[in-house]
Parts: C-alpha cells; structure tokens; sequence
C-alpha cells in the first residue's frame, strides 16, 4: 500500500536520498524545505514541494496533517549564538506539529553518541530530542542512530588538493564506525513505507566495520593515486579559526568541535554492532563510487 510521507532535511545527504527511493517506489513524498531551489530532480520524480522553515509550527503542522509517516531531521544552524538553545526550539516546533496534526508514526534521524546529554557537542541536542519524541502518547517513533558519513571526507578534498594532506580535529587513530549514506537512506525508506516499528525504538546503522581516520584517508589517497596520502589531526585552536572564518558563531563551533574531540572518547562506540545495525558500502566501494568522482570534478 503507498503512503503518505513527509521528508523534512530533503536538501541533504540523507533526506535527499530517502526522497527519491520513496518516489521511485511509487509513494507520495511531500518535501519540506527552506530553500527549494535545489529540488528540481524531486520535483521531476513527482515529489509535491512545500517551502517552509522548521520555525513555522502551523506549516509544519499543515504537513504532518494526513500523512502517514514523516522523516526528521535536527538542522544545523551555523549562526545560531546558543546552538543548544536553537536545537530545543526546534525539537519544541516539532513536537507542537506532531501533537497537533494528529500524525502517528515518526521516523528520526538521530546520530550514535545520542545516548549522552554531555561532553558530545551536537548530538547533545539529538540526545535530547530522542527523550522529548520518547514522551509523545500514541505516538511510534523509531530512532536511526547512524555513525559518521563517510560523505564527511568530501568536506575535506580542497585541502587533500592543496596541501597535499587530510585533516580534521578529530583524533587519526582511534576507531569509529563510518557508513555511506546511501545505505542509512535505504534503511530509513524501509521503515518509512512499511511502518515497521511500534513504541518507542532505536534502530543503529553503523556501516560495514570501524575505521580510523588515517586508515581511511589511506584508503581514499589510494582511490586518487595518491597512496601515500597523510592524515593530520588540526589543532583546535586552528580548527576554530578555520570554522569563525567561516562565518560560524563560536557557539556553533564549539559544539562541533566537542564532536571532534569526542570521538577519541568512545561517543561513537557505544551501540552494539550486529547484524541489523551493519551496512554493506565498504570504504574502499565508496572512494571508487562516490569520492574519486566529487575530487576529479
């Protein structure tokens, strides 16, 4: 039977992607976005197109209002002077939606470390909202804990182009489980068109095995022809100037950089790996099929 699905986040990586597996099984896929300027290919596959903001409780409510099931996703925001503050707003405006349309099946994309309320900078926030979605009566809600996207590496290649090296602030030897977000958006379609789940759930995607980050910058220089490609850890200090430069309010990058640090602390390596949570893109298929390209363009 094809559902009624709203994808919040649809111009990202993940919501993107969720979006057209929908579509192309035949569902009807409402997309809620800011800016809907980069949606055309949804738009062709037959998405209807609502331009919205997460701040904008009675739009978002007028979305969830007969639809089966919607995908949520916590945004970012890079000029936000409390992110923690912003992150409970928007949590608050989703609840308000969801309690007032009457909607009964809620998809959340949450990040593993969100078992933490502290000391994991912005999954504080995803934290926090798995416990509020976990008060809602009447309400299924099925939580994705994904890993760290490996999509994360394509943030980094003018730096592979111009230094000669990939780097982050996140510790290079300490191991995390990393998945291609492709496989996060099947998993995510599964559960949106089958409703699936019932309470209160959490489902952890966790890709196909742990790596470090040097190994995979290893693994991506190889896919470049650059074998020997070296991973250095950017000093915080460094990182944050980087990130202000940017336009980024201190706020923001503090969070993002507690993050970074984190992982060195176990955040990411919480969640029990079995088989429902492991996925199938290797590091080595993903620099073949998705880094070589984004670097040679």
């Amino acid at each position: 039977m094809k559902k009624r699905i709203v994808i919040l986040g649809a111009t990202g990586t993940v919501g993107s992607k969720v979006a057209e597996i929908l579509l192309n099984q035949g569902h009807q896929v409402i997309v809620f976005a800011r800016s809907i300027e980069k949606l055309g290919q949804l738009r062709s596959l037959g998405a209807e197109i609502v331009k919205g903001d997460v701040n904008d409780v009675d739009m978002l409510t007028a979305a969830f209002k007969n639809a089966d099931t919607a995908f949520l996703i916590l945004p970012d925001n890079v000029k936000a002077e409390n992110t923690r503050a912003y992150q409970r707003k928007v949590t608050g405006n989703f609840i308000e939606a969801i309690k007032r349309s009457g909607i009964k099946y809620i998809v959340n994309m949450s990040s593993l470390g969100s078992h933490m309320h502290e000391g994991n900078g912005m999954m504080g926030g995803t934290g926090e909202q798995e416990v509020r979605l976990n008060q809602l009566e009447d309400v299924n809600v099925l939580h994705i804990r994904s890993a760290y996207f490996m999509e994360n590496f394509l943030r980094t290649i003018q730096l592979v182009k111009t230094k000669g090296i990939n780097g982050t602030a996140a510790d290079g030897d300490h191991s995390i489980p990393m998945f291609a977000t492709k496989d996060v958006a099947k998993i995510a379609a599964h559960h949106l068109a089958n409703l699936d789940f019932t309470g209160k759930s959490i489902h952890p995607v966790m890709g196909p095995r742990n790596y470090t980050m040097r190994e995979f910058t290893s693994i991506i220089g190889n896919a470049v022809g650059n074998p020997e490609l070296p991973y250095a850890q950017i000093p915080l200090e460094q990182a944050k100037e980087i990130f202000l430069g940017n336009g980024f309010t201190e706020d923001f990058v503090d969070n993002l950089l507690e993050m970074a640090t984190g992982i060195k602390e176990g955040i990411f390596n919480y969640q029990k790996r079995d088989k429902n949570s492991t996925t199938s893109t290797t590091a080595e298929e993903f620099a073949k099929e998705v880094y070589t390209e984004a670097y040679h363009q």
